[in-house]
């Protein structure tokens, strides 16, 4: 990052970073813009998660583990989100947008119960909730349908629609809005090795049903999000992510890093911990397993 940062600076005739590509491609230009005080151009090629709109970069290791998280100073100057690419686009990185967006509301909605300081620096408003809800409600109608399309490559409306929950709705909603458990859970479990070849949509998916769990949520509301999951073949189970042979003492770590202090687990609006996180998650997987029939 540093040497790229010095290349802007050396010549002195770059305006702008312009970042085309995923998440990490974004998240990249992102924070070189953010070093080098230059205006920001965003052109997502996929809608597999809410880093165009947000100001916040994620760092990680080589590893693939959570390094930190890098407040930027301002959102990106301008978002270029063609449809008709990101409909060709393989369906995988929709649906695992679409995991990523899943979280939007219930964490928010945490947040807002306890009051928590969100990324934008405040509480969470009335607009900000609203268009965590509207992402929610979002996926859950047209879902389904933009899936269906971009497996044909149609840039389709309900395709359109996806892509401003997933990008746009999930990005200030959640910065607006907060991160809570869904978020956490995803971070810690960044730990294990085994998990790591998901995408990141896909694992805070997962996440997001263990929040739930967490929060004794009512089985009408955990149903639905098994239900939509499940449609969009994002994983429900330990074993859809690659840990089912993973050890009690192996999941126990991922608990207990979800609940660090520089986790958004705080956020919660009750105490949460690392083994309350470890029956939640196994709590998931059960649900899971049920709403996959594999029991």
């Amino acid at each position: 990052m540093q040497q790229i940062v010095a290349e802007f600076g050396a010549g002195g005739s770059i305006d702008a970073v312009v970042g085309i590509g995923g998440g990490k491609a974004l998240d990249t230009a992102k924070a070189a813009s953010h070093f080098a005080g230059l205006p920001l151009v965003l052109v997502p090629t996929v809608a597999s998660t809410d880093a165009p709109c947000s100001a916040l970069s994620v760092l990680y290791t080589d590893e693939g583990i959570l390094d930190r998280y890098l407040p930027l100073r301002r959102s990106p100057d301008v978002v270029i989100a063609d449809v008709d690419i990101i409909a060709k686009a393989p369906p995988r990185l929709l649906a695992a947008g679409m995991g990523d967006a899943l979280s939007t509301y219930y964490e928010a909605r945490a947040c807002r119960r306890s009051g928590a300081v969100t990324q934008a620096g405040g509480s969470s408003s009335i607009a900000a909730f609203a268009l965590a809800k509207a992402c929610r409600d979002t996926l859950l109608a047209f879902g389904e349908e933009a899936l269906r399309d971009c497996r044909a490559g149609h840039g389709s409306e309900a395709v359109g629609r996806i892509i401003e929950a997933n990008i746009y709705l999930s990005g200030i909603g959640f910065e607006s809005g907060g991160l809570a458990a869904a978020h956490a859970i995803h971070n810690g479990f960044t730990l294990l090795e085994e998990y790591r070849p998901m995408l990141h949509g896909e694992k805070v998916a997962f996440a997001t049903l263990a929040q739930l769990m967490l929060e004794q949520a009512p089985e009408e509301e955990i149903g639905e999000v098994a239900a939509f999951c499940r449609m969009a073949g994002l994983p429900v189970t330990l074993s859809q992510l690659g840990l089912a042979a993973a050890q009690e003492e192996r999941l126990m770590i991922a608990a207990e890093a979800s609940c660090a202090e520089d986790n958004p687990m705080g956020n919660m609006p009750f105490a949460v911990s690392p083994r309350q996180v470890l029956a939640a998650v196994l709590a998931a997987d059960r649900r899971g397993q049920q709403a996959s029939g594999y029991c």
